[in-house]
């Protein structure tokens, strides 16, 4: 699976110099085998790809991310060659690869004597700026092409609401909802209402029958010893004789059927549920495919359209309307904020928390079950979804006043679904409220009350989420009472933060006390070194 195809070029000696007029680079986000590069075969182009310590070094990734990435690089390359279109691959370990993507581009383009390389905008700004900042030879024109992937553009939202400090999802998404005609009829949002949010909040019992999640056997274990042989730093678990997640566009539509078929009539009712010994539920575990391009937001909304009337008795409205929310306006909308305030965004810490991160994001031993439970299987899968990682693993963060910085790191190199353009917002922003309000209109923080709520986390833990103070009480109960007294006056002027605030403001003077002193205590026990695995 991880051979490359015996069409496919992987060393510049294997070139025919002076051949390839143009060059087109395909980045490793950039496996979108529809866009119109690969309509017709040019003897005079060459595509290339690399892998790069540029890439698995920027920060620590989780191994079944990196993995991951290389197999379906491998995956693609192999496809186009075998399609007859001409393939440059140079492996993390091949002695042509200068392990630098620009570095990479001009020695090709020497060899070739190319006269022009073509890119696709890269989602990333590191990327940009790396182009921005490329003096390519002099020789080669650089000629732009858009990723044909996402159903908006970067700037859509100075262009729809114009130059702002702060944005709304729910006016964005009805605006592609518009635009794209998707569950929309003469005009209006199918039966009658926008948002169905507030039916999709059920939680799921422990006797719950959960349908299995559909996993992939792959061998991995060349990708793995690469890795190993050339001291790439990773963390996390995998089984390299069993890669569970699809490497390859047939793959990825297997496992978008499957949710189709067999989740999405129960998906909206049970998309923030958490359970414990099932990490799957009803999730369509595709935001690696669609972040990779192997799948794209409109073939997964249609295919999501098309079982829901196929099956509407089964699929409810409520159901189809929480999936589509999520791809055309969550996901667009984090993409659209993010080109919007980079590149101070990545910089934004507006509740100034400078707390390392915990030893336990890095191995899940701590006594707090739903940290333990969460981080554990991001460790074991590279997956969590959007609950968990918002208001289990986020949520303690926050509250415990943890460096955006070093949140971003670890949410960046621990799931594989995540790239900078999609994970900063959602964890800077909608995770640590580091922006100050220009993407969430207030902290998304909770107590223990929510997560037991949501799960059946507390009934196994060590803690007891009803107590509120004193031996035993959940961590989660005191650090929401102590976040919410060291930031009172920052949220002074948030209208959603005022009945909290009065509440706090409200409460017996000695037991504010007590509250906050073992709050302090807990959080000076924390244990604030780097854990590595």
């Amino acid at each position: 699976m991880t051979q490359l195809h015996s069409n496919c070029f992987t060393s510049l000696s294997e070139l025919p110099t002076n051949d390839y007029a143009e060059i087109a680079l395909i980045l490793g986000d950039q496996l979108n085998a529809s866009h119109s590069w690969y309509h017709q075969k040019s003897k005079r182009r060459l595509f290339v790809m690399f892998e790069m310590r540029q890439e698995t070094d920027y920060c620590r990734h989780h191994i079944q991310k990196v993995v991951g990435f290389f197999a379906a690089m491998r995956n693609f390359a192999s496809a186009l060659a075998k399609a007859g279109h001409n393939v440059l691959y140079l492996t993390l370990d091949h002695s042509d690869n200068k392990q630098s993507l620009t570095d990479n581009l001009a020695a090709v383009a020497k060899h070739c004597n190319s006269k022009e390389i073509l890119l696709q905008q890269p989602d990333e700004y590191r990327l940009n700026k790396q182009f921005d900042e490329w003096q390519a030879p002099d020789s080669c024109s650089l000629t732009w092409h858009d990723s044909e992937h996402f159903l908006t553009e970067r700037n859509v939202l100075n262009q729809w609401f114009g130059d702002k400090d702060n944005y709304l999802m729910e006016h964005f998404y009805r605006r592609v909802r518009k635009q794209t005609g998707y569950l929309m009829g003469d005009g209006k949002p199918v039966g009658g209402k926008w948002n169905y949010d507030k039916e999709n909040r059920k939680s799921l019992k422990a006797s719950a029958e959960l349908p299995e999640p559909l996993l992939f056997a792959h061998d991995v274990s060349a990708l793995v010893e690469l890795l190993e042989q050339e001291g790439v730093d990773t963390f996390g678990h995998i089984d390299p004789n069993n890669f569970i997640w699809p490497v390859q566009r047939s793959e990825a539509k297997q496992l978008l059927s499957y949710f189709t078929e067999h989740l999405l009539s129960r998906f909206g009712d049970y998309q923030d549920a958490m359970l414990e010994g099932h990490w799957a539920l009803y999730h369509a575990r595709i935001s690696f495919a669609l972040n990779t391009k192997m799948l794209s937001p409109k073939q997964v909304v249609e295919a999501a359209l098309s079982a829901w009337q196929a099956n509407p008795d089964d699929i409810s409205l409520n159901q189809i309307e929480g999936f589509i929310r999520q791809i055309i306006g969550w996901r667009e909308f984090v993409r659209a904020i993010y080109w919007h305030f980079m590149p101070a965004y990545a910089d934004s810490n507006f509740l100034e928390h400078e707390r390392p991160l915990p030893d336990f994001y890095w191995t899940g031993k701590t006594q707090m079950n739903c940290l333990q439970h969460s981080i554990t299987q991001s460790l074991d899968y590279a997956y969590a979804h959007h609950i968990q990682r918002l208001m289990v693993t986020g949520n303690f963060a926050l509250l415990a006043g943890c460096a955006p910085d070093a949140v971003d790191a670890w949410y960046l190199g621990v799931y594989i679904d995540a790239i900078e353009w999609v994970e900063l917002p959602n964890t800077r922003a909608m995770s640590q409220f580091a922006d100050g309000g220009k993407l969430a209109t207030k902290p998304y923080v909770s107590s223990g009350s929510y997560i037991n709520k949501m799960s059946n986390y507390c009934k196994s833990c060590h803690y007891d989420v009803q107590t509120k103070v004193g031996d035993g009480a959940c961590p989660f109960n005191l650090l929401y009472w102590h976040f919410i007294d060291r930031h009172q006056q920052r949220f002074a002027n948030n209208s959603r933060m005022a009945l909290i605030l009065s509440q706090w403001r409200k409460r017996d003077e000695r037991e504010k006390k007590e509250i906050l002193e073992q709050a302090e205590s807990f959080l000076a026990n924390l244990g604030n070194s780097p854990q590595q695995d």
